[in-house]
């Protein structure tokens, strides 16, 4: 079964949300049997990569609340990952474009990195004095921590069109499906959860959606109309083959 999460490093609950999935994984009977597969989506979709500013002020901004209102926000959202074993600065974090992030993910994605390029990245942004906005050599010391090679990151940050085709995808696919925002998992292209869900909805969403798998169905000559039916068909199998008797 293949479960796909489109999210952003610059969410909070994408960062929550995927210690909650991994909990309800961790204890699902069938965890070897799944493959995760992790989707780009921007929050902030063409944001200038020198557009940097504080996260309550990106907050007070975009949303109209006020700083009381932002900070309470935060604070709620560090106790959120608290709760789930989370490091979290509720104050001094700063926000901007996650689009080279993406970008590296999809190479991380191709050396079989991708997940541990992700939690290094939510790591420095949510838990991390030092920002991850703004600052090239910040993303290649990270990429680097995670097993990817300098040369081929800097390589990429360095060309905006490397991977921007496979971001973009993503999120086009994101959008196609019904995604209006993040955390957003799809299972098997079958069932979608939204948002930072319980660790109890994810576990019951991967057994509805692990439990009602339909089982391939083989089409052989018997099972065509108009054709005749064969008692056997030329395979090869974990004894061999077979040889033709004539």
């Amino acid at each position: 079964m293949r479960v796909e999460i489109w999210s952003d490093i610059a969410c909070p609950w994408c960062y929550v949300g995927k210690a909650r999935f991994e909990k309800a994984l961790r204890d699902f009977p069938h965890r070897d049997e799944v493959e995760v597969v992790h989707r780009s989506f921007e929050l902030d979709p063409g944001r200038a990569k020198d557009d940097i500013q504080p996260v309550i002020t990106m907050l007070t901004r975009k949303y109209g609340m006020s700083a009381a209102q932002a900070e309470a926000g935060e604070d709620n959202l560090g106790a959120q990952a608290a709760a789930e074993g989370l490091d979290y600065r509720t104050r001094g974090r700063d926000h901007g474009s996650t689009f080279d992030m993406h970008r590296l993910l999809h190479l991380a994605k191709e050396h079989g990195r991708q997940e541990r390029l992700l939690d290094a990245l939510y790591r420095a942004n949510f838990a991390e004095e030092r920002s991850v906005f703004g600052e090239d050599e910040r993303l290649v010391e990270l990429a680097v921590a995670a097993g990817l090679d300098a040369d081929a990151v800097r390589a990429v940050l360095a060309d905006p069109e490397a991977y921007a085709a496979e971001v973009r995808a993503d999120e086009r696919e994101a959008a196609q499906l019904g995604a209006n925002g993040v955390p957003f998992f799809v299972l098997d292209r079958k069932y979608g959860v939204s948002g930072a869900q319980p660790a109890e909805v994810f576990a019951q969403a991967l057994t509805q959606a692990f439990g009602e798998r339909a089982p391939l169905k083989i089409v052989d000559s018997g099972s065509i109309d108009g054709a005749d039916g064969a008692d056997g068909a030329d395979a090869c199998g974990p004894d061999g083959c077979a040889v033709p008797q004539h």
